[in-house]
């Protein structure tokens, strides 16, 4: 009985780590993790609840800085081509330098997706986006 017991522990525990691993995003949260790590984001998609604030913290676990931006094509559009060196001002722009933490809050409004990017040079192409799927309420 004593074994049986811990097998139903462990598979719960199995089960409770995929869930949360394996979450692609389904599921509207408020609060979400991403983390920077050989120059992709994880997770590349995340499901927010419209209308609601939701904190991200960013972690940058790589050896050098990258940046955090989420927002329509028109946004990415702009950062493709700016000049910005460094984001501070709004929450959906965010500097993230190299083994470092920044936290945000942000509300979308509408439902939809919206990609956040790394418009570092050869970031994007790189591989670093990510999507923010935006579920109606």
């Amino acid at each position: 009985m004593r074994w049986g017991l811990g097998a139903v522990v462990l598979v719960a525990a199995v089960m409770l780590v995929a869930f949360v691993a394996g979450n692609g995003g389904e599921h509207p949260v408020t609060d979400a993790t991403v983390v920077i790590q050989y120059s992709h984001f994880v997770p590349d998609t995340i499901t927010v609840p419209a209308g609601l604030p939701v904190t991200f913290t960013l972690r940058n676990d790589d050896p050098i800085e990258h940046e955090w931006i989420v927002g329509p094509p028109a946004v990415h559009a702009r950062h493709r081509t700016g000049t910005e060196p460094y984001h501070d001002e709004r929450p959906t722009e965010v500097t993230v330098p190299a083994f470092s933490t920044r936290v945000t809050t942000v509300t979308f409004d509408a439902p939809g997706e919206y990609r956040y990017i790394c418009h570092l040079p050869g970031h994007e192409a790189y591989g670093m986006v990510g999507t923010v799927r935006v579920a109606a309420p």
